[in-house]
């Protein structure tokens, strides 16, 4: 059994500098995702950094935008009022992630920074290049209906777990990180890598490198947004296709538009042209069926999951609906 060292944070500056001492150690918190990767065998960091108590849990109002703490559990920012009211498509994309137990465990950091759910990285006993660099993508060829559609590569086709990306995508949400004596800012969209011929790397965060929040800006008046799931069963599944969107209507006019996907993509995939299509228009139907068929457009799809294209269109049109015909707030879960 492999020997793991198990270090606890007293605070930020202390967990920082023990990632820039131990190249190579793993930040945990709730563990909903790394404990299942050391069980499966596709993790195995021989130093532990503990950031569960660290004070970067709360969830603020700011003047244009709302900012959550990187450990703030996924439950507790559904249930945040402010959230529901301003950002629907965020507590919806919540509601439908795994179970209530993970919700109430799992962190916002670590939701972003999870690994796929492809069952050929998760097996030790099948190729994956995301797990061993090198020895293929078994997806090219085999069992590919959940894999993605877009932004594939030779190397790798796994989707992205997140429904939380993905309405974070949709919601133009940036990422605050720090490392030891420096920080920067992300665009959510910039924080995840196209696997390209390093499949390996999932993220744009170097080495030592701790998100600590996600700010939201909050949208102008009129802003809709939604999140529509579609998944092979009704709880505690990962999405076969999703989407998530947040419109400006005003006097029944899209003034923008930002849709995102999931379950079709290597990483959350925002649907430029679709967005194109809604530009200045007004928002009926008719519009957003003719966006809708844009959704689509570049996608590639393996042997068995070209019934994603029609899939991800019809998600597309309902959720356009389903933005401009219900109110903004969204109720709590029964």
């Amino acid at each position: 059994m492999q020997q793991v060292a198990y270090h606890r944070a007293a605070s930020e500056g202390a967990a920082l500098a023990l990632a820039a001492a131990h190249p190579g150690a793993a930040f945990i918190a709730g563990g909903t995702d790394l404990l299942q990767l050391f069980k499966q065998g596709a993790a195995a960091p021989a130093q532990l950094i503990d950031i569960s108590r660290l004070p970067l849990d709360r969830i603020e109002r700011l003047p244009f935008a709302i900012r959550i703490g990187a450990l703030a559990r996924l439950a507790d920012v559904a249930r945040h009022p402010e959230v529901r009211r301003s950002h629907p498509a965020l507590a919806e994309a919540i509601d439908a992630s795994a179970s209530p137990q993970v919700r109430n465990l799992a962190t916002v950091g670590g939701n972003l920074l999870q690994r796929t759910r492809c069952g050929y990285f998760r097996s030790a006993d099948l190729p994956c290049n995301k797990r061993q660099p090198g020895s293929g993508c078994a997806a090219r060829n085999g069992e590919n209906r959940g894999h993605a559609i877009f932004g594939a590569s030779p190397h790798c086709a796994a989707t992205h777990a997140s429904d939380l990306a993905v309405a974070l995508l949709a919601l133009d949400a940036k990422v605050h990180v720090r490392r030891q004596e420096a920080a920067r800012v992300l665009p959510i969209d910039e924080l995840f890598r196209l696997p390209g011929d390093t499949p390996q790397h999932d993220s744009a965060l170097d080495a030592g490198e701790l998100i600590v929040a996600v700010e939201v800006p909050r949208g102008a008046a009129g802003r809709r947004s939604c999140y529509l799931k579609v998944r092979d069963r009704a709880s505690f599944e990962f999405a076969v296709v999703s989407v998530a969107a947040a419109l400006e209507v005003e006097d029944g006019v899209i003034r923008s538009a930002r849709l995102a996907a999931g379950g079709v993509g290597t990483v959350p995939w925002r649907l430029l042209a679709s967005e194109r299509a809604l530009a200045g228009v007004r928002a009926e139907p008719a519009a957003f069926a003719a966006a809708a068929a844009h959704a689509a457009d570049g996608a590639e799809p393996l042997s068995q999951n070209g019934f994603k294209i029609e899939l991800l269109r019809r998600t597309v049109q309902r959720a356009l609906d389903v933005t401009c015909t219900t109110a903004t707030h969204v109720p709590l879960p029964r």
